[in-house]
Formats: C-alpha cells, sequence, structure tokens
C-alpha cells in the first residue's frame, strides 16, 4: 500500500476554492506532467465525470491517467478514481474553512498489485511528488485572487 497527503491553507473562500479544483480542465495549471486533458464523458464538474487525460511517464512516453469524480461535495470534499493508465490510485481533496482561508488536503492512495507491490518506494516518492504540487495551486489560486 501507497499513501502520500499534502495540506496548504489558501486565503480564499472555499467555494473558490471548490469550483477550480473540481473543473478538472484547471489541473494543468498547476499540475506539471499533464499532457492533455478533456472531458470524455458525463456532465463537467459533477459526480460521474470521467476526464481523459495524459500525463508524462517515464522515459518520456505518455501514459493515461484518466479518472472519475466518485464524490462531489460543494465546499467540502472532491473524491475520485483513476481508470485508466498502468496505476490507479484513488484520491480526494478535502476542504476546511478557516479564519484565514480554506485548508486544503490533498490524499492519494494507491493498492500495488503483483510484482508492482515490489516497488513500492518509487511509488511511494512518485505520489508524494504529486501531492506536494498543492503548493503550486495555492500559488495559481493567489495570482487569481489578485487579477
Amino acid at each position: 500500500m501507497a499513501f502520500a497527503e499534502h495540506e496548504v491553507l489558501i486565503p480564499r473562500d472555499a467555494m473558490d476554492v471548490y469550483s477550480f479544483l473540481i473543473d478538472g480542465m484547471n489541473l494543468p495549471q498547476w499540475r506539471t506532467g499533464i499532457r492533455s486533458i478533456s472531458l470524455a464523458s458525463g456532465p463537467a464538474q459533477t459526480k460521474g465525470a470521467v476526464y481523459r487525460q495524459t500525463v508524462a511517464g517515464r522515459a518520456g512516453l505518455t501514459v493515461a491517467a484518466d479518472f472519475e469524480i466518485t464524490e462531489a461535495r460543494p465546499g467540502a470534499e472532491i473524491r475520485f478514481q483513476t481508470i485508466a493508465g498502468q496505476s490507479r490510485p484513488s484520491g480526494g481533496y478535502y476542504l476546511s474553512t478557516e479564519p484565514a482561508g480554506t485548508r486544503v488536503r490533498f490524499a492519494l492512495d494507491y493498492q500495488p498489485k503483483g510484482l508492482l507491490g515490489l516497488i513500492n518506494t518509487g511509488i511511494q516518492r512518485a505520489m508524494k511528488a504529486e501531492v506536494v504540487q498543492l503548493e503550486r495551486l495555492k500559488d495559481v489560486l493567489a495570482v487569481r485572487s489578485a487579477a
């Protein structure tokens, strides 16, 4: 099992942060490695929406990493499940309101099967690198609020 999480405090209203996060088309603005993304099926920005995504893989290869939004509670929580690609983590964004803004926690969970379980250290490192990108989200939303 691999698990990683990271949290930041963003000086924005919870609904502003939620609205930005629930729109899968915003991911390339703060997550590196995304090569392409589009809405594949379902209504955008809702539970059940499926996004077709490709990401940078090893040796510069492009890898499928499609995901489905499995839970969407406005201003509070967005959960997703990766449904295409070699590894298929699940995860979520968990929002809580504080006097200084919105605390956002990004968590990823992955249950490797077979031989992938033997390279858990590499998987754990990759997942940690993904959740730490939440720091970039904070910067992107700070610039958007200043504009």
